[in-house]
């Protein structure tokens, strides 16, 4: 009979064990889907902002449409993106292209002084520190949770729960493009 009681509490440990795992998985699978939506809503934020950027310098820079059309293109595919790897790319994309259309402003004095113009930059650049911000608390959550399936014996019952690994919202490129992306971007109007 005691052997019974033993082998039965053994099993209740066990049990309790695999459902704190459960849900510790589970919350920290919660803070990564929460993490990324704070994300996407700067993301959203940056894609409204780029319109209006895009119609104020299209009044002053009438013949670099290419540059506008790109820069709208770009605008496209990141809005269009779905995981966290596309977003990364699309955004370097859009990054590069917001660098272009900048480029075509400091060649417009006007366009430098105009009052929406600068609104709508120092917006820009308050939504690109929220998006780092977001991206860094993102990360973070990522590798805690990746951390958490990988380490014995969790992985055990999250490969068994099936529990997967969350992708991380990185830069893509080069070193150099790498660092130079990082860079604080010095954009004076």
């Amino acid at each position: 009979m005691l052997t019974l009681w033993i082998i039965l509490g053994i099993v209740i440990l066990v049990a309790l064990f695999a459902i704190a795992v459960y849900n510790r998985l589970i919350g920290l699978r919660n803070q990564v889907r929460d993490a990324w939506s704070g994300i996407d809503v700067q993301l959203k934020r940056r894609y409204n902002l780029i319109p209006n950027m895009v119609e104020t310098v299209k009044g002053y820079a009438k013949q670099e449409s290419s540059v506008l059309e790109n820069v709208t293109k770009a605008r496209n595919m990141a809005v269009a993106a779905k995981t966290p790897a596309e977003h990364g790319k699309a955004e370097n994309m859009l990054t590069d292209t917001l660098k272009s259309l900048f480029a075509v402003a400091e060649a417009y004095p006007d366009l430098k002084s105009d009052q929406n113009f600068l609104d709508l930059q120092r917006e820009l650049s308050m939504t690109e520190d929220k998006i780092q911000a977001a991206r860094r608390f993102y990360n973070g959550t990522v590798r805690d949770y990746n951390t958490k399936l990988e380490v014995f014996p969790n992985n055990l019952l999250a490969g068994t729960f099936r529990f997967k690994k969350e992708e991380f919202f990185q830069i893509e490129g080069t070193e150099e493009e790498i660092k130079e992306q990082k860079a604080v971007p010095d954009v004076k109007f």
